[in-house]
């Protein structure tokens, strides 16, 4: 797990309450929003056939407010939805990061789910004086219109828990699940979640309104899959972690402190997700050319990028800052794999301890050229 999701998730359950039980919490919310379900439908006799329009029609009102709520108060902020937004956009989309979506016991369950009061707010708040409205034109499909209301509140529960179910769960095989966990997992990229995938039962309202995005999940086996060779090395470095990550994802500037970087053709300044850039390198004592393409930059916390190069050479490279008392820990992780056989054996033999030597040997030089370029007030000059 990257070091920055873990910090965060410690940090977050250090802070849950020691009283806190996940089970009553999930149980209040189910026996609470069946209940209610079953109160409103009690009031229904003798449904017309038009009458149970009423169904359909609340179902995709409250997929309509689900989409709107969670794009434009879950990732915009606005004052008024101020603990919505850092309890999802903060909290939740730390907690749950790309490759690491799943939670690890029942007590993560305090990031997944609402408030058990909010189903009381939703229900009692906002549902039933809806439905006296509606009931004083037609009671059945007041009765109706709010068991679905309800309804949607626990599909919506139940659904996004199982789009954090540990892989191995079977609930996660069923093909709805599956697809729905996939989209999410999508969802919870940096670089998308401000714009794509916000519906977590059913994606209509994203593929009416354009926001829908998809890509295949990775089909290899564990058996076909070639193993990536791994390294990690942190420094602290004298700055703040805005400024520190800015000058290391500043991609112009490697050769200025990376051993194996030669020349790089790319825009000044930090590199946003979805930018290129060609590099030459010689590392492990070969030289060779890199196309790479960033998917990822959170000022302040996380930058990552993934290049093809030669002899079949693919990498991913992480940075990752976090604040230290006046300094940044900088975190970074290469890995990289050869698709040929000849290359791997190569790695394996000789090239790794060469990489490894050069990514130490570049932190420490990073730290140095930083701490030259960064003015106190943490500009880049």
């Amino acid at each position: 797990m990257r070091q920055t999701t873990d910090t965060f998730r410690s940090r977050y359950r250090a802070d849950i309450h020691p009283r806190y039980n996940p089970w009553l919490h999930g149980t209040f919310v189910l026996l609470f929003g069946g209940l209610a379900v079953g109160g409103f439908w009690s009031t229904v006799h003798q449904v017309q056939p038009l009458e149970w329009l009423a169904v359909p029609i609340a179902l995709l009102f409250f997929n309509f407010g689900v989409y709107m709520v969670h794009r434009h108060l879950g990732h915009h902020k606005k004052s008024f939805a101020r603990m919505f937004y850092a309890r999802h956009a903060g909290d939740h989309h730390s907690f749950f990061t790309p490759g690491h979506m799943t939670y690890d016991s029942a007590r993560d369950w305090r990031v997944i789910l609402f408030p058990a009061w909010l189903i009381v707010v939703h229900t009692v708040v906002i549902t039933l004086p809806l439905c006296w409205l509606v009931s004083q034109l037609n009671a059945n499909v007041a009765g109706l219109l709010g068991g679905c209301l309800v309804l949607g509140y626990l599909l919506y529960e139940v659904f996004h828990a199982c789009e954090h179910l540990p892989p191995g769960n079977p609930v996660t095989r069923l093909p709805w699940i599956r697809q729905m966990r996939r989209l999410h997992e999508l969802h919870h990229r940096r670089e998308v979640m401000q714009e794509r995938n916000f519906n977590i039962v059913f994606p209509l309202m994203d593929y009416l309104f354009g926001t829908l995005y998809w890509e295949p999940e990775d089909t290899t086996t564990d058996s076909t899959r070639i193993a990536m060779t791994r390294m990690q090395h942190q420094i602290d470095i004298a700055g703040n972690p805005i400024a520190v990550l800015a000058y290391a994802s500043t991609v112009t500037r490697w050769p200025e402190w990376h051993p194996s970087s030669l020349n790089v053709d790319g825009q000044s300044g930090p590199l946003h997700a979805g930018s290129r850039f060609e590099e030459d390198i010689r590392a492990g004592g070969r030289e060779g050319h890199l196309s790479w393409v960033v998917d990822e930059y959170l000022p302040g916390r996380r930058w990552r990028a993934r290049a093809q190069g030669d002899h079949g050479l693919s990498l991913v490279l992480t940075y990752e800052c976090e604040a230290s008392g006046s300094d940044t820990r900088f975190v970074r992780t290469l890995e990289y794999q050869f698709s040929g056989w000849v290359m791997r054996m190569a790695n394996r033999l000789v090239l790794k301890q060469r990489i490894d030597r050069e990514s130490a040997e570049s932190m420490r030089a990073l730290r140095e050229m930083a701490q030259k370029q960064l003015v106190p007030t943490g500009v880049i000059v």
